[in-house]
């Protein structure tokens, strides 16, 4: 190229130029014309010095007389202009090639827009290095610490104490380095009117009630009592089996296994007229008059809010969610129930269900004499709230975070229930922050550190979650609740997506047990089947619950508790010195421990490349459903009350799906480079889309609100399928076959489209279904 440019040049005897620019004009006067040849340097300048400027420009040009020349003289004329034309637009074209290549730097900001840039490798401290760092900085002493300023006597969601406590945090967080900041949100909830809640047995009034519990309706009723043990659907099933009728009466049972709205909830789908819930002394330690505080919205988040947020008065037409009961419900004292329970007629009571309050004696499931009037006079107010939030930004996908969070309210006290998780939230955030400027940890991924108002009422994350659900479920990996992480020392129970299954197994392998530092938490707590001794089911009892079932975000709930007694959560006998009765004094290990615990769970989400998150875990979840309907579906076409038409060749070709995308992610990363960052974000972002997409995009979260169709709650399920068969076999009145075939055909399809959205990019993706 040098050489043809070389050659070129010296035709025109010339030193070689950069480009040459040609000027064709034609004089448009009669037949006279004139081609102006120039040749051009880069610069203007450089023109200038060599003698070509802009008097050149303007000098006067000689006209060819072409009419005064021969035929044979034009044409060769033409043919050389021609000629010289096509050579130079070549040498304008090579050379201007070559200038945009030599021009641009790697400066210009045209091409650092365009040009693809890799990113720079961020290299963090070891593995070992940051679980010793952890151990080392996260002290007793700090914790004790945070105890002692955050414990408040009063601190009720939207009071002065909640507030004073959400400075406090704001103060802390600011301190760390971080930029702090807060949601406000102005939500409904129910307080005791003054003139109190009221329960008569047989037209007396019993005892005082000063419990009460929020959402319940407002109204007055009567019934003849009726025990139901601990108001579950089996206790109601079997009250069924004995044909006992539960239409208007008022339920009497037993706090503990499930949720308040729950109990709540199975009673009025019988026409119960009202519920009484009491702490029975098989499961608590407590004083005779303690009351109980709590709610009963079948749901998370402000049920006059339903599905939305509760941002800045919300102007939306009046809303009710679906979880409100319709009957009223309260609580009542130890002493109330034993009055009610030792005069009860009727006949006795199933076996098992007599090992409470009347020492010696049967329980008696109460007859049409025993009239219970309940009268509920709680007041909705509107209360403002303030979650409080600081984040740790990561060094590399700063748009992937987690969420550790802990509820900061509390009826009464709230020692074990929010000061714990409250304090333990504090001093992670120093100790990572404390990482991060002195020990050059820099994590991958970005951390938010949040804390909860209303949690009593079920309230303040979900409002965040509602209000930031389309950001949160594309970016959230991982959320960790810190509510009630101590609680007694003989148990260790979690709750948690089956995505984090293995990350807790790992971690507890790795945490020294608070009673025996000879063992780890596991060989302390988990034997040969951890599964078995550590995991529970994931209810709306769990503060996890909506961050996995409405959010798709997979989450983790964990504690240290007793096997023997139940805490008396929402109780004023929630303090630090019951707690130490509790924990046998050891209420700062067991803190400790549990910092430990979801510590080295966060650092390994944001330190490691890929994320520690099993995805074919939910293989076997699927399968053990798919299983269950298959089975339950061919007896029901054996006995006839299903037709040949529904198969389970689409269901089962779902699961198929999801098993070869979760086996094919497996041996991609396995096959993969994981020192291209790039990678590993294209591998991580097909991980986080699993628990978003199993999230059932056919109902309507106002309707529906905990979506997911494994661990949620609705006829999306497919826990309600399996339920659904049930009622069928039985010819039972909720026993719908076309509904059937409908919530069949749409649950298939969402486990097709969590397998789709596994496999990654859509020539990925298996069309077979």
């Amino acid at each position: 190229m040098d050489q043809a440019r070389t050659t070129i040049s010296k035709i025109f005897n010339g030193e070689p130029r950069s480009y040459t620019r040609f000027n064709l004009t034609q004089n448009m006067e009669g037949d006279n014309s004139h081609v102006e040849m120039k040749l051009s340097s880069d610069m203007d300048d450089e023109m200038e010095a060599n003698g070509v400027g802009e008097n050149q420009h303007n000098r006067p040009y000689y006209q060819s007389k072409l009419n005064q020349r021969s035929p044979k003289t034009v044409c060769g004329f033409v043919i050389a202009i021609l000629f010289l034309f096509i050579i130079g637009y070549l040498i304008g074209y090579l050379s201007n090639k070559s200038t945009d290549k030599t021009e641009i730097t790697s400066d210009c900001p045209i091409l650092n827009e365009i040009a693809p840039v890799r990113p720079e490798a961020v290299y963090s401290l070891d593995w070992s290095d940051l679980r010793a760092l952890l151990k080392k900085k996260l002290t007793t002493d700090n914790i004790n610490s945070n105890l002692k300023e955050f414990s408040s006597a009063s601190h009720q969601a939207g009071t002065s104490g909640d507030e004073a406590l959400a400075n406090k945090i704001m103060g802390k967080f600011k301190t760390f380095g971080m930029t702090p900041w807060t949601d406000e949100h102005y939500v409904k909830v129910h307080e005791p009117a003054v003139s109190k809640n009221r329960v008569l047995f047989r037209g007396n009034v019993v005892g005082t009630t000063e419990g009460y519990l929020a959402y319940s309706a407002v109204t007055t009723v009567q019934g003849a009592a009726l025990y139901a043990h601990y108001g579950r659907a089996e206790d109601f099933r079997r009250l069924q089996e004995l044909t006992v009728d539960v239409n208007g009466k008022v339920v009497l049972v037993r706090a503990g296994l499930l949720s308040f709205a729950e109990k709540v909830a199975n009673a009025a789908n019988l026409n119960a007229s009202a519920v009484l819930i009491y702490p029975d002394p098989v499961n608590y330690s407590i004083n005779e008059d303690t009351a109980l505080f709590g709610h009963v919205h079948l749901g998370t988040g402000d049920p006059y809010t339903p599905g939305f947020p509760s941002f800045n008065h919300t102007q939306f037409p009046p809303a009710k969610s679906s979880g409100l009961p319709r009957i009223p419900a309260q609580t009542i004292t130890m002493k109330q129930a034993a009055e009610i329970m030792s005069k009860l007629g009727g006949r006795t009571s199933p076996d098992g269900w007599s090992d409470g309050m009347l020492e010696g004696t049967m329980y008696r499931l109460g007859d049409d004499q025993d009239n219970i009037t309940v009268e509920v006079n709680n007041v909705l107010v509107e209360k403002k709230i303030h979650n409080v939030f600081g984040v740790i930004k990561g060094y590399v996908d700063a748009d992937q975070y987690m969420v550790i969070g802990a509820q900061r309210d509390a009826w009464g006290p709230g020692f074990a229930r929010s000061t714990v998780g409250t304090s333990l939230l504090v001093e992670l955030a120093r100790t990572i922050t404390d990482m991060i400027k002195n020990d050059g940890f820099k994590p991958k991924r970005s951390i938010v550190f949040a804390s909860w108002s209303a949690g009593e009422f079920g309230v303040g994350a979900t409002e965040w979650l509602e209000g930031y659900l389309t950001s949160l479920n594309l970016k959230t990996f991982s959320h960790i609740s810190l509510d009630e992480v101590v609680s007694g020392l003989d148990s260790f129970k979690a709750t948690a997506s089956p995505l984090l299954y293995g990350l807790l197994e790992s971690t507890m392998k790795q945490v020294s047990s608070p009673v025996d530092a000879t063992k780890s938490l596991h060989e302390q707590f988990a034997g040969s089947n951890w599964e078995k001794a550590v995991m529970e089911p994931m209810g709306l009892s769990h503060s996890a619950y909506p961050f996995q079932s409405f959010s798709g975000i997979p989450s983790l709930s964990f504690r240290f508790t007793s096997s023997s007694k139940s805490y008396p959560f929402g109780t004023f006998e929630d303090t630090n010195q019951n707690l130490e009765q509790y924990t046998s004094f050891n209420t700062l290990k067991l803190a400790k421990t549990a910092g430990e615990v979801a510590g080295l769970v966060t650092l390994r989400l944001v330190h490691d490349r890929l994320l520690k998150l099993n995805v074919e875990k939910y293989t076997s979840v699927i399968r053990n459903y798919v299983s269950q309907i298959r089975s339950k579906l061919e007896s029901r076409q054996m006995s006839g009350r299903l037709p040949s038409t529904v198969t389970m060749q689409w269901l089962l070709s779902a699961q198929g799906s999801y098993d070869r995308a979760a086996s094919a992610l497996v041996s991609a990363i396995r096959n993969s480079d994981l020192e291209d960052m790039e990678q590993c974000r294209i591998l991580n972002n097909r991980i986080i889309r699993v628990e978003g997409s199993l999230l059932s995009p056919y109902v309507s979260p106002r309707e529906s609100l905990f979506r997911h169709i494994l661990l949620g709650s609705g006829s999306h399920t497919l826990a309600a399928l399996v339920n659904h068969l049930e009622a069928i076999k039985g010819g039972l009145e909720s026993a719908d076959v076309d509904q059937f075939k409908n919530q069949f055909a749409l649950a298939t399809w969402t486990i097709q489209g969590c397998a789709n959205a596994l496999a990654g990019e859509v020539w990925d993706m298996d069309n077979e279904i």
